[in-house]
Protein backbone atom coordinates (compact mmCIF):
# COMPACT_ATOMS: atom_id res chain seq x y z
CA UNK A 1 0.00 0.00 0.00
CA UNK A 2 1.64 3.72 -0.93
CA UNK A 3 1.37 6.21 2.08
CA UNK A 4 -2.22 7.42 2.40
CA UNK A 5 -2.97 10.90 2.10
CA UNK A 6 -4.43 12.42 5.81
CA UNK A 7 -7.31 15.15 5.63
CA UNK A 8 -8.23 17.78 8.34
CA UNK A 9 -11.60 17.84 8.28
CA UNK A 10 -14.19 21.35 9.11
CA UNK A 11 -17.27 19.24 10.42
CA UNK A 12 -19.31 22.10 11.08
CA UNK A 13 -22.95 21.52 12.78
CA UNK A 14 -23.85 17.98 13.51
CA UNK A 15 -26.72 18.31 11.36
CA UNK A 16 -23.91 17.68 8.59
CA UNK A 17 -24.50 14.00 9.25
CA UNK A 18 -27.95 14.20 7.58
CA UNK A 19 -27.18 16.57 4.99
CA UNK A 20 -25.95 16.09 1.53
CA UNK A 21 -23.90 19.55 0.60
CA UNK A 22 -20.81 20.91 -1.06
CA UNK A 23 -18.53 19.84 2.11
CA UNK A 24 -20.44 16.71 2.48
CA UNK A 25 -19.96 16.09 -0.93
CA UNK A 26 -15.83 16.64 -0.64
CA UNK A 27 -15.62 14.49 1.88
CA UNK A 28 -17.47 11.53 0.41
CA UNK A 29 -15.29 12.39 -2.88
CA UNK A 30 -12.19 12.49 -1.04
CA UNK A 31 -12.73 8.74 0.36
CA UNK A 32 -13.61 7.76 -2.93
CA UNK A 33 -10.06 8.80 -4.37
CA UNK A 34 -8.07 7.48 -1.85
CA UNK A 35 -6.67 3.72 -1.43
CA UNK A 36 -9.10 1.94 1.43
CA UNK A 37 -7.55 2.54 4.56
CA UNK A 38 -6.97 -0.28 6.99
CA UNK A 39 -8.20 1.77 9.79
CA UNK A 40 -8.56 5.40 10.98
CA UNK A 41 -7.09 7.40 13.71
CA UNK A 42 -8.95 10.52 14.23
CA UNK A 43 -8.98 13.76 16.49
CA UNK A 44 -11.66 14.96 17.14
CA UNK A 45 -12.27 18.68 18.66
CA UNK A 46 -15.28 16.97 20.84
CA UNK A 47 -12.42 14.46 23.33
CA UNK A 48 -10.80 17.35 24.83
CA UNK A 49 -9.57 16.64 27.85
CA UNK A 50 -6.46 16.71 30.57
CA UNK A 51 -5.04 13.39 29.29
CA UNK A 52 -3.61 11.89 26.41
CA UNK A 53 -5.56 8.87 25.50
CA UNK A 54 -6.49 6.53 22.12
CA UNK A 55 -9.45 4.33 22.29
CA UNK A 56 -8.73 0.73 22.68
CA UNK A 57 -11.92 -0.97 22.67
CA UNK A 58 -13.15 -3.51 20.50
CA UNK A 59 -16.73 -2.32 19.72
CA UNK A 60 -16.71 2.00 20.48
CA UNK A 61 -20.15 3.49 21.44
CA UNK A 62 -21.70 6.33 19.58
CA UNK A 63 -21.30 9.07 21.28
CA UNK A 64 -24.08 11.79 20.62
CA UNK A 65 -21.93 14.83 22.51
CA UNK A 66 -24.67 17.46 21.69
CA UNK A 67 -28.02 18.42 22.74
CA UNK A 68 -31.07 20.68 20.87
CA UNK A 69 -31.22 18.77 17.61
CA UNK A 70 -34.09 16.65 16.14
CA UNK A 71 -34.65 13.37 17.28
CA UNK A 72 -33.55 11.60 13.96
CA UNK A 73 -29.65 13.21 14.84
CA UNK A 74 -30.04 11.20 18.03
CA UNK A 75 -30.93 8.40 16.43
CA UNK A 76 -27.77 7.78 14.00
CA UNK A 77 -25.37 5.20 15.36
CA UNK A 78 -21.70 4.37 13.36
CA UNK A 79 -20.86 1.05 14.70
CA UNK A 80 -17.57 0.76 13.33
CA UNK A 81 -14.71 -1.51 14.87
CA UNK A 82 -12.32 -0.57 17.45
CA UNK A 83 -8.54 -1.60 16.81
CA UNK A 84 -6.28 -2.48 20.19
CA UNK A 85 -3.44 -3.11 17.55
CA UNK A 86 -3.67 0.46 16.28
CA UNK A 87 -4.16 2.11 19.51
CA UNK A 88 -0.93 0.03 20.82
CA UNK A 89 0.52 1.19 17.77
CA UNK A 90 0.24 4.42 19.11
CA UNK A 91 1.60 4.44 22.42
CA UNK A 92 4.70 2.60 21.07
CA UNK A 93 4.71 5.66 18.29
CA UNK A 94 4.53 8.78 21.39
CA UNK A 95 7.45 6.94 22.95
CA UNK A 96 9.08 8.60 25.47
CA UNK A 97 6.07 10.14 26.00
CA UNK A 98 2.73 8.19 26.97
CA UNK A 99 -0.33 7.97 25.96
CA UNK A 100 -3.18 6.21 27.95
CA UNK A 101 -5.50 3.45 27.03
CA UNK A 102 -8.54 4.15 27.08
CA UNK A 103 -10.72 0.76 26.89
CA UNK A 104 -14.53 1.88 29.06
CA UNK A 105 -14.60 5.55 28.96
CA UNK A 106 -15.19 7.28 25.53
CA UNK A 107 -15.93 5.85 22.24
CA UNK A 108 -16.74 7.73 18.82
CA UNK A 109 -18.09 10.99 19.17
CA UNK A 110 -19.55 13.48 16.78
CA UNK A 111 -16.75 15.21 15.22
CA UNK A 112 -15.68 11.36 13.95
CA UNK A 113 -18.89 10.16 12.68
CA UNK A 114 -20.69 13.11 11.22
CA UNK A 115 -18.20 13.23 8.89
CA UNK A 116 -17.32 9.29 8.56
CA UNK A 117 -21.15 8.95 7.68
CA UNK A 118 -19.99 10.32 4.42
CA UNK A 119 -16.83 8.98 3.72
CA UNK A 120 -17.72 5.44 4.58
CA UNK A 121 -21.10 4.78 5.75
CA UNK A 122 -20.83 1.28 5.83
CA UNK A 123 -19.19 1.58 9.16
CA UNK A 124 -16.69 -1.00 7.82
CA UNK A 125 -13.40 0.53 8.40
CA UNK A 126 -12.01 0.26 12.25
CA UNK A 127 -11.92 3.54 14.05
CA UNK A 128 -9.46 4.45 16.85
CA UNK A 129 -9.84 8.27 18.48
CA UNK A 130 -6.55 9.94 20.00
CA UNK A 131 -7.83 12.86 22.54
CA UNK A 132 -6.61 16.49 22.97
CA UNK A 133 -4.48 17.05 25.92
CA UNK A 134 -6.42 20.33 27.05
CA UNK A 135 -3.32 20.76 29.14
CA UNK A 136 -0.09 20.80 26.83
CA UNK A 137 0.91 23.86 24.65
CA UNK A 138 0.39 24.05 20.88
CA UNK A 139 4.08 22.23 20.31
CA UNK A 140 2.70 19.36 22.20
CA UNK A 141 0.17 18.93 19.82
CA UNK A 142 2.38 19.56 16.39
CA UNK A 143 4.97 17.10 17.84
CA UNK A 144 2.29 14.40 18.50
CA UNK A 145 1.38 14.51 14.71
CA UNK A 146 4.72 14.49 13.65
CA UNK A 147 4.86 11.62 15.48
CA UNK A 148 2.31 9.65 14.31
CA UNK A 149 2.98 10.69 10.61
CA UNK A 150 4.15 7.31 10.30
CA UNK A 151 1.18 5.80 10.36
CA UNK A 152 0.56 6.54 6.90
CA UNK A 153 2.71 4.07 5.64
CA UNK A 154 1.05 1.35 7.49
CA UNK A 155 -2.46 2.04 5.94
CA UNK A 156 -3.80 4.08 8.43
CA UNK A 157 -5.74 6.96 7.34
CA UNK A 158 -5.23 10.10 9.94
CA UNK A 159 -8.25 12.13 10.10
CA UNK A 160 -8.42 15.51 12.35
CA UNK A 161 -12.02 16.93 12.67
CA UNK A 162 -12.67 20.28 14.15
CA UNK A 163 -13.16 24.28 12.20
CA UNK A 164 -10.55 26.67 12.20
CA UNK A 165 -13.14 29.49 13.08
CA UNK A 166 -15.40 28.40 15.89
CA UNK A 167 -17.13 30.86 18.04
CA UNK A 168 -21.28 29.46 18.51
CA UNK A 169 -21.69 32.78 21.30
CA UNK A 170 -21.41 34.83 17.57
CA UNK A 171 -23.51 32.14 15.53
CA UNK A 172 -25.84 34.33 12.89
CA UNK A 173 -28.39 30.93 12.51
CA UNK A 174 -30.10 33.05 9.47
CA UNK A 175 -26.85 33.81 7.65
CA UNK A 176 -26.05 29.62 6.59
CA UNK A 177 -23.11 30.91 4.48
CA UNK A 178 -21.93 34.05 5.63
CA UNK A 179 -18.28 34.37 7.24
CA UNK A 180 -17.55 37.94 9.24
CA UNK A 181 -14.79 39.72 8.13
CA UNK A 182 -12.44 38.52 11.29
CA UNK A 183 -13.46 35.09 10.59
CA UNK A 184 -12.33 35.53 6.84
CA UNK A 185 -8.97 37.15 8.06
CA UNK A 186 -8.43 33.86 10.09
CA UNK A 187 -9.14 31.28 8.00
CA UNK A 188 -6.73 33.00 5.08
CA UNK A 189 -4.06 33.26 7.90
CA UNK A 190 -4.64 29.69 8.54
CA UNK A 191 -4.14 28.90 4.74
CA UNK A 192 -1.20 30.91 4.24
CA UNK A 193 0.42 28.73 6.53
CA UNK A 194 -0.79 25.22 5.98
CA UNK A 195 -0.57 25.89 1.98
CA UNK A 196 3.75 27.14 2.33
CA UNK A 197 5.20 26.40 5.79
CA UNK A 198 2.78 23.70 7.92
CA UNK A 199 5.56 23.52 10.51
CA UNK A 200 4.91 27.37 11.40
CA UNK A 201 1.25 26.54 11.88
CA UNK A 202 1.70 27.10 16.03
CA UNK A 203 1.82 30.51 15.40
CA UNK A 204 -1.27 31.07 14.55
CA UNK A 205 -2.22 31.72 17.79
CA UNK A 206 -0.39 34.89 17.68
CA UNK A 207 -2.78 36.27 15.18
CA UNK A 208 -4.88 38.97 16.04
CA UNK A 209 -8.21 37.30 15.15
CA UNK A 210 -7.39 33.74 17.10
CA UNK A 211 -9.16 35.28 20.48
CA UNK A 212 -12.38 35.65 18.47
CA UNK A 213 -11.84 33.10 16.28
CA UNK A 214 -11.44 30.14 18.34
CA UNK A 215 -12.32 31.40 21.91
CA UNK A 216 -11.84 27.59 22.75
CA UNK A 217 -8.96 26.04 21.47
CA UNK A 218 -10.50 22.82 20.87
CA UNK A 219 -12.20 23.40 17.71
CA UNK A 220 -8.41 24.68 16.57
CA UNK A 221 -5.83 22.09 17.99
CA UNK A 222 -6.49 19.16 15.68
CA UNK A 223 -5.37 21.19 12.21
CA UNK A 224 -1.88 20.91 14.77
CA UNK A 225 -1.78 17.49 14.02
CA UNK A 226 -1.88 17.62 10.71
CA UNK A 227 0.81 20.61 10.11
CA UNK A 228 3.15 18.63 12.57
CA UNK A 229 2.63 15.54 10.76
CA UNK A 230 3.10 17.11 7.46
CA UNK A 231 5.88 19.12 8.72
CA UNK A 232 7.56 15.85 9.16
CA UNK A 233 7.56 14.83 6.24
CA UNK A 234 8.31 17.84 4.46
CA UNK A 235 5.00 18.13 2.87
CA UNK A 236 2.41 21.26 2.30
CA UNK A 237 -1.32 20.81 2.46
CA UNK A 238 -3.79 22.11 -0.14
CA UNK A 239 -7.64 22.76 0.23
CA UNK A 240 -10.01 20.48 -0.13
CA UNK A 241 -13.10 22.10 0.56
CA UNK A 242 -13.91 25.82 1.35
CA UNK A 243 -16.34 27.63 2.45
CA UNK A 244 -18.62 29.42 5.63
CA UNK A 245 -21.49 29.20 8.01
CA UNK A 246 -23.56 30.97 9.93
CA UNK A 247 -21.02 33.73 10.43
CA UNK A 248 -18.48 32.21 12.94
CA UNK A 249 -17.47 28.84 11.51
CA UNK A 250 -15.04 27.79 8.83
CA UNK A 251 -15.78 24.98 6.91
CA UNK A 252 -12.81 24.89 5.45
CA UNK A 253 -10.89 21.27 5.06
CA UNK A 254 -7.53 20.35 4.19
CA UNK A 255 -5.61 17.09 2.80
CA UNK A 256 -1.64 16.24 2.48
CA UNK A 257 -0.65 13.78 0.03
CA UNK A 258 -1.21 12.51 -3.47
CA UNK A 259 -5.26 11.94 -3.86
CA UNK A 260 -5.82 9.98 -7.64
Amino acid sequence: MSKLPMVFIGHGSPMNTLEHNRYTDAWTQFARQIERPSAILAISAHWFVNASLVTAMSAPRTIHDFYGFPQELFDVQYPASGSSELANRVVELVKPGRVGLDRDSWGIDHGTWSVLAHMYPRADVPVVQLSIDASRPVEHHLGLGAQIAGLRDEGVLILASGNIVHNLRLVEWHEPDAGFEWAHRFDEAARAVMTSDPAAAGALVDEPDYAISAPTPDHFLPLLYLAGAAAATSERARVLVEGFSMGALSMTSYVVGDVS
